[in-house]
């Protein structure tokens, strides 16, 4: 609360995105984070009154009952893993793959394994409920793989937002991807998780498909996940993800994200610095996308904008709107204008500066 509090003292129009943890599975926060080598054997638990010194507590109170000797576990998006030797109660006896250090906060991740949980946790339920009460903007939902979890957790906010960040990170959000789109009002690809529950050598491909079928119905997208993992100890990046960056943005991303790179890297200001010129260049080549048939009425609107914008000396586009469908059209069409968009609602007016090249504006009346 003190940190949104900030947020929006320091920088007003941003907005904010909340994740809830619904199914993901996280390390708790430790007191000690285990180093360890190749072979090393690290004891996951279920007993979250563990600090890490001996045990790591995970924060599933079931894990210990869905694991069986010869599984994978992998952890930190997969820069972790192991294999389950044995299980002891609630404990879970992990070998080590590789050296490492298991921090506080990290995924865990046991891909190919039903894991019984429920769409929406009592602790979702509540963090929800707190998004509400502060007036966050977006709200993250991780692993959604169906239509179902995103109407379940739009049922609880119950009003126009916080609004929703579909999350696909899974073989389930692959199959059902169509479906996912049109649900929420924003796509996430979050390349970490997806690395680990897919596999690692298909995640441009799969990056590729969710930007190409997103922009064809003009829905937001961010792609999510070591953007620009070097400058977590460098001041500079390597060209592999300059290049990352820029096809992100020509492929048709909304937004590019950072994670480690600000939470913990040493050059937060310059990777941020650093990923808003690469997007800002990129974005500027950037061409829209073919229509499919069943996308001709979003795509005619499109198209007269770029028409209009290109017979008429305007300068921006000025959008009035009460729910930011018309916004969210306009800011997809690909003119390179800046748009004025304004609404009567000062929460919805600012979600729609996550669209580029869009200002919200909340007026009475």
């Amino acid at each position: 609360e003190e940190t949104i509090k900030l947020l929006r003292e320091t920088v007003p129009d941003v907005p904010v995105l909340l994740d809830i943890p619904g199914r993901k599975i996280r390390t708790l926060q430790l007191a000690h984070e285990p180093s360890f080598l190749r072979h090393d054997t690290i004891i996951l638990t279920t007993d979250i009154t563990h600090d890490g010194s001996e045990k790591v507590p995970v924060g599933y109170a079931k894990l210990h009952e869905k694991l069986s000797a010869g599984d994978k576990v992998y952890a930190d998006d997969g820069t972790l893993s192991f294999d389950v030797t044995h299980i002891e109660g609630q404990d879970i006896y992990l070998r080590a793959n590789m050296n490492g250090t298991l921090r506080s906060r990290k995924g865990i991740n046991v891909p190919g394994i039903d894991l019984g949980q429920s769409l929406v946790t009592e602790k979702d339920k509540a963090m929800i409920e707190f998004a509400r009460k502060i007036g966050v903007d977006y709200i993250g939902i991780s692993f959604v793989e169906s239509r179902e979890h995103i109407e379940a957790i739009r049922a609880l906010i119950a009003g126009p937002t916080p609004r929703i960040v579909a999350k696909v990170e899974n073989s389930g959000g692959i199959k059902h991807l169509e479906e996912i789109i049109d649900a929420a009002d924003v796509i996430m690809i979050d390349r970490g998780d997806l690395a680990v529950e897919t596999s690692i050598d298909h995640v441009a491909l799969y990056q590729k498909q969710i930007l190409s079928a997103a922009a064809r119905v003009g829905k937001p997208t961010i792609v999510a996940t070591e953007m620009l993992h070097s400058m977590i100890e460098n001041p500079l990046p390597t060209k592999a993800e300059v290049s990352d960056i820029t096809n992100a943005v020509l492929d048709g991303a909304t937004a590019v994200m950072l994670s480690g790179e600000t939470a913990i890297g040493r050059y937060p200001v310059e990777a941020v610095t650093r990923i808003s010129k690469i997007a800002s260049l990129a974005a500027t080549q950037r061409t829209v996308p073919a229509a499919q048939p069943q996308d001709v009425a979003r795509s005619d609107i499109r198209t007269a904008i770029r028409a209009l914008s290109s017979a008429l000396p305007l300068t921006r586009l000025i959008v009035l709107s009460l729910t930011g469908y018309s916004v969210r059209i306009a800011a997809l069409a690909g003119t390179g204008l800046p748009i004025i968009a304004i609404g009567n609602n000062e929460q919805i007016t600012r979600s729609w500066n996550l669209l580029p090249g869009v200002t919200g504006l909340a007026i009475e009346g």
